[in-house]
């Protein structure tokens, strides 16, 4: 069987990001990769992560719990979404290892399934370690994604330019046609 194509509008951004990203508007309408296991096949291929975690229904249930606890940190408050970020978090560990490379980290699961659950959780603490004023949502008013910000200057505002930013831009300048 043929994998299925990635039908979402931005890609790329870092894994807690990414799994936000799997809900978007398109014409209007919701959409939700995380709809059913093929969906969710399609977003642990686009991660690197089909080699290690099994696209099942409870990988699927446990993702779904990390992406609405990631929801509610980012959209609404770190202290609204610190308990469930932490409940995610409880199913998993690092264990320090040293190898040719030199040290290293190891992910730990006692149940794999909560490994991308866990992995997501885990990188918004990267996130908000390194620069938490750089996790952005997009600024353009019918947009649902988000984006960590590397622009040089840290004044992105668009999940796109592309896409919103180019939008933003017709919008303003139909607005001043329209009144000139």
């Amino acid at each position: 069987m043929p994998a299925l194509r990635d039908p979402r509008p931005l890609t790329g951004e870092p894994l807690s990001l990414d799994l936000l990203n799997t809900r978007w508007a398109q014409d209007g309408a919701a959409r939700d990769l995380l709809a059913d296991t093929d969906g969710l096949a399609v977003w642990l291929a686009a991660n690197g992560l089909d080699d290690r975690f099994a696209g099942d229904a409870a990988t699927l249930r446990r993702t779904l719990e990390a992406r609405d606890a990631l929801t509610t940190a980012v959209d609404e408050s770190l202290e609204a979404g610190a308990g469930r970020v932490d409940a995610v978090l409880t199913h998993g560990r690092i264990r320090a290892t040293l190898t040719a490379e030199g040290p290293g980290e190891l992910p730990e699961f006692a149940d794999a399934s909560w490994g991308p659950a866990w992995l997501a959780a885990r990188n918004y603490l990267e996130l908000l370690a390194t620069a938490p004023d750089r996790i952005r949502a997009c600024a353009h008013e019918a947009c649902v994604l988000h984006f960590f910000d590397t622009s040089r200057n840290g004044t992105r505002r668009w999940c796109s330019m592309a896409a919103c930013g180019n939008r933003a831009k017709a919008s303003r300048h139909y607005a001043r046609t329209k009144d000139a």
